[in-house]
């Protein structure tokens, strides 16, 4: 677990900070409800790829690896998020899905992708 709770924080951390910037674009008001509003959707997809990658590998994927837990945390947040916001009457236009998906994957998968080549450059050394 205290190996987990780190990557997991960095996951929240980063799609909050996805979410704050796309309101922030849209020079959206109610600072912070308006974000719970618009992140928790996300935040539930992210909770559903973190469960899925534990459903389907079984502490055999570490939650940093860009592949296979980046990828099913990345599309699991992008399409849950996508799906939930449909449910709670939330916009989900095409460009806007375009945005999420590049945003979140440049989030998710790449500071995976930094953190094993920090680690790689490290088992060298």
């Amino acid at each position: 677990m205290k190996k987990v709770l780190p990557i997991l924080l960095v996951d929240v951390v980063l799609v909050i900070v996805f979410c704050a910037i796309g309101r922030r674009s849209h020079d959206e008001a109610n600072a912070l409800t308006g974000l719970l509003t618009t992140a928790w959707p996300f935040l539930g997809g992210l909770a559903l790829g973190w469960i899925a990658n534990e459903a389907l590998y079984r502490n055999k994927s570490m939650p940093a690896s860009v592949v296979p837990a980046g990828i099913v945390i990345w599309l699991c947040t992008l399409v849950g998020g996508m799906l939930l916001r449909v449910v709670s009457g939330q916009g989900t236009a095409f460009s806007f899905i375009l945005v999420a998906a590049t945003v979140l994957g440049v989030f998710l998968l790449g500071w995976r992708a930094v953190y094993a080549a920090v680690e790689r450059r490290r088992a060298v050394v």
